[in-house]
């Protein structure tokens, strides 16, 4: 088989400079190695790996079962700028016999620290191409890593009386830039902790400029003798991440905190400016400056022991395969001149960045009475690929059937090149959004009450899972996708099966004390009106809906007044709104007053909104919606206030509002995170 454009095998050099690199190179390293036909692994260790007051961790690639070519003696000591500046001068010296040396077709370097900047100097200078990973590869092993075995590794290094979720893990670096502020900002995280009073793994810093003064810090605190604290100079990684998967918080500045810590949901405290302008996942909060302890302190009583949903922002669990199949589209014999382009990948553009970012995309389900839809929905707002299912009657078979679908979704997502941010769900009925349960349904689904939506799909799935009211998830898509785009305050009717709709003011949605705003369809708008399914009468819902249409044409035609000429209705289908609306365009004369009362009162609730809200925008969604907008609009002119009569009524133009106002709850959310 030819290989890269060649006849050999790619060499490939992977130089690692400390722990939190090697986390994200080894399963690059682990993939490599297991395709033996395809490549030559030379492993290059250096920087602090090789020093004892850093762990000596060049031990855990060894453990890996990693034969490491090279050990560079890089560091020079002294933890201050200058020293770093020697360190890469040092490294800068030593480099060029290696790589004259192992002659590799490719250098795999990580992240943008000091000693990174030497090895990827060294590799451009000698014509080596460089592959520079700024990803997180450590997530293919992160996302199925929770389940396994985790008390006999909190128990070694917190103690036997250690529970999960009720210690914390602090991990500070000096920010190198503000050396002085960010050893402050230290010392306060460590007066809090002290004071907050739990258990505490602490790790010792890097070997960044100002890490001395920070081990100073500790031992003057007292902290490696402190009964709360145990002070560690480094956690294999395995263990590390089990130890953060199940603690009640992790504090500091590290990159593992916004970035692996989200596939957890762990609750992280982000301190100083060091991740300033990364992305980071809902489980994280941050703490830009502080001048005492105390609002440190507050943010670990807001954190300790809350659980969020998994991240996957910062990967899918798919990164190894990318990468590998990357690496054997090279073509050793295409120049060295340097292109301002991605190489091209001949049969799958999936790894061009570019394509990435256009196909960011979120499992949209909705949960309707009759059917059970979920959709690949793109930022754009394109359906991408939609799966229809019938909803079952018993919460067992549909909670399985959802799960079963979004699976389903989640793998096609990858064959399409979509990359999944998360899950929304628009469901009838009283949505608590915060928790992500449904409270009470509709009568329409049964067996839906006080459901917790979110556990089981982001459990299952590895992703974050908002759930919201259809009626919301309407007005959210009007708000992302449809005329109220832009918009500051409009509201969004619902004509379908029921009545429903959403509110959004100031440019948010309004849920209201109880998760009970925006039941538009339950707008009593006369005393002595039909019995509505909530119990009263007179509700907009009870002349309006899809339902109570149904009902007066049952009625109509049960009484041979119906059928009109032009008309028939086979004896096996059921009849229902769309054979009344089809007799009132036919002439029906009963029909058409049955359509103008409910259109009247749809009107009346149009105008209670319009005196209560005053939106600059009021749209009519639903397979009724171009049936009553005329009406609406004649009610409004009757009696509304001259001043709300300008107000624009409008039917909506998407499609499906529902699973684009559930796809938006995603993108919404998980693209506005970067601060």
């Amino acid at each position: 088989m030819e290989k890269n454009g060649n006849n050999r095998k790619l060499r490939v050099c992977v130089a690692t400079c400390n722990r939190a690199d090697y986390s994200k190179l080894a399963p690059i390293m682990f993939g490599i190695k297991t395709e033996p036909e395809f490549f030559d692994l030379d492993v290059v260790v250096l920087g602090s790996h090789l020093i004892d007051d850093y762990g000596n961790t060049y031990r855990m690639i060894e453990q890996d079962d990693f034969d490491i070519n090279t050990r560079l003696h890089t560091i020079v000591r002294g933890e201050d700028e200058a020293a770093m500046v020697e360190s890469v001068g040092l490294a800068l010296v030593k480099l060029p016999d290696v790589l004259n040396r192992l002659k590799p077709d490719i250098m795999i370097v990580h992240g943008d620290r000091f000693d990174a900047l030497a090895l990827a100097t060294s590799a451009a200078l000698m014509n080596i191409r460089i592959l520079h990973i700024e990803g997180c590869p450590s997530y293919d092993k992160l996302l199925c890593a929770k389940n396994k075995d985790y008390m006999s590794i909190i128990r070694m290094w917190l103690g036997d009386d250690v529970k999960p979720k009720d210690y914390i893990v602090a991990l500070q670096h000096p920010v190198t830039t503000d050396i002085k502020h960010s050893i402050k900002m230290f010392e306060l995280t460590l007066d809090a902790l002290i004071s907050f009073n739990k258990r505490t793994l602490v790790l010792f810093p890097n070997i960044d400029a100002g890490s001395k003064e920070m081990v100073r810090v500790m031992r003057k605190k007292g902290i490696e003798h402190h009964p709360n604290f145990r002070a560690v100079k480094h956690v294999p990684f395995d263990q590390f991440i089990q130890l953060v998967a199940h603690a009640g918080c992790m504090i500091g500045n590290s990159s593992c905190g916004v970035r692996e810590v989200g596939a957890f949901g762990t609750p992280v405290i982000n301190l100083g400016t060091r991740q300033i302008g990364r992305e980071t996942g809902e489980n994280v909060l941050h703490v830009r400056d502080a001048d005492t302890q105390d609002k440190i302190l507050q943010a670990l009583h807001l954190q300790f022991g809350k659980q969020y949903p998994c991240s996957k922002i910062y990967g899918d669990g798919n990164a190894v395969p990318r990468i590998l199949k990357f690496l054997k589209s090279i073509d050793l014999q295409e120049p060295l001149q340097k292109k301002f382009c991605f190489p091209p990948v001949k049969d799958n553009i999936s790894q061009d960045i570019d394509h990435i970012l256009e196909t960011l995309s979120a499992l949209a389900v909705d949960l309707g009475g009759t059917n059970l839809r979920v959709a690949i929905v793109s930022m754009k707002g394109e359906i991408v690929k939609k799966y229809t299912q019938f909803n079952p009657k018993t919460y067992e078979e549909r909670i399985n059937l959802i799960l079963q679908m979004c699976v389903e979704a989640a793998a096609e997502a990858v064959k399409l090149n979509c990359r999944i941010l998360g899950v929304g769900i628009s469901t009838g009925g009283r949505v608590n959004p915060r928790e992500g349960i449904v409270l009470h349904s509709t009568k329409l689904i049964q067996e839906w009450n006080s459901v917790d939506l979110r556990t089981p799909l982001s459990d299952t799935l590895h992703l974050p899972v908002w759930v919201d009211n259809d009626g919301n998830c309407a007005a959210m898509a009007e708000r992302k996708f449809g005329q109220g785009k832009g918009l500051e305050n409009f509201v969004t009717f619902i004509t379908g099966t029921g009545i429903g709709g959403g509110i959004i003011h100031q440019h948010e949605l309004i849920h209201g004390s109880s998760f009970c705003a925006a039941e538009l369809g339950h707008l009593v708008v006369s005393l002595d009106g039909p019995d509505c399914s909530c119990g009263s009468h007179g509700c907009i819902e009870a002349y309006a809906s899809g339902m109570a249409l149904q009902r007066e044409a049952k009625k109509l035609h049960d009484e041979d007044l119906l059928l009109v000429e032009g008309m028939s209705v086979p004896k096996d289908e059921a009849v229902g709104a769309l054979h009344l609306i089809q007799a009132a365009k036919l002439g029906n004369v009963k029909a058409q007053s049955i359509l103008r009362t409910a259109g009247t009162a749809l009107g009346l609730g149009v105008v209670n909104i319009l005196h209560t809200m005053n939106p600059s925008l009021v749209i009519l969604s639903g397979i009724l919606a171009s049936h009553y907008i005329h009406i609406v609009k004649d009610v409004i002119r009757q009696q509304a206030l001259s001043s709300v009569q300008d107000v624009d009524v409008v039917v909506s133009d998407l499609v499906d509002p529902a699973l684009l106002g559930a796809a938006s709850m995603v993108l919404d959310y998980t693209t506005r995170r970067i601060y």
